[in-house]
């Protein structure tokens, strides 16, 4: 379980967030500069909140600036809205990348389709099969908690309903716990367990579904 509970001073508003999420698929929906993505920066490490506290199955990852697990030891898996794939690197080698069991990632790659793909570079695969591979990157290590930005923002009706489909089948066999940012409300029904409407830093709702 993550639970968290953070402030952090942006350039036009005071982001004061507290939540939390077992092992369901978390939805952060709201408008674009509400703070969605600051969040999971906060989570993953990559920014510092101004004060409170996040923990991870009772692990502590941030008590004040002075007691933050580094990045690299947080065990986050994390799918940014551009993928952020290695262009120089082959798909195959872009999941490997920081992976310790082989047997998983190959399973992962039998479960998400994409054998095919194993030789090719970014630039010779689609979105869909892009954000597939980094999908499969992100959870390659085994992540006690999978962060998702945006996803499938870039994809086109069909795939990106099945990559939806995809998550939710995923999510079904390994059970972890998922928070997704996403501004398309449509898609934050049908993926999520809880929703957490988000403006300026703060959450105006809650939605347990």
């Amino acid at each position: 379980m993550l639970f968290l509970d953070i402030r952090k001073t942006l350039a036009s508003y005071e982001l004061d967030v507290k939540l939390k999420v077992e092992d369901e698929i978390v939805i952060l929906f709201g408008p674009s500069g509400s703070g969605k993505t600051t969040i999971l920066n906060c989570i993953a490490g990559l920014v510092s909140p101004d004060s409170g506290t996040i923990t991870l199955n009772d692990v502590p990852l941030f008590k004040s600036k002075k007691e933050s697990v580094p990045i690299q030891k947080r065990n986050i898996g994390y799918l940014f809205q551009d993928y952020a794939l290695f262009p120089h690197m082959t798909a195959k080698k872009n999941i490997l990348y920081g992976a310790k069991d082989k047997e998983f990632v190959h399973e992962l790659v039998e479960v998400l389709g994409i054998e095919h793909l194993m030789e090719k570079y970014p630039r010779q695969i689609s979105g869909g099969e892009k954000q597939r591979v980094a999908l499969a990157r992100a959870l390659a290590t085994k992540p006690q908690l999978l962060l998702l930005d945006e996803p499938f923002s870039a994809l086109d009706q069909e795939i990106r309903q099945e990559c939806q489909d995809e998550l939710l089948r995923l999510h079904e066999k390994w059970n972890i716990p998922v928070i997704m940012v996403t501004h398309d409300f449509q898609e934050a029904e049908k993926l999520a367990h809880r929703i957490y409407k988000i403006n300026k830093g703060e959450i105006l709702e809650e939605i347990s579904k």
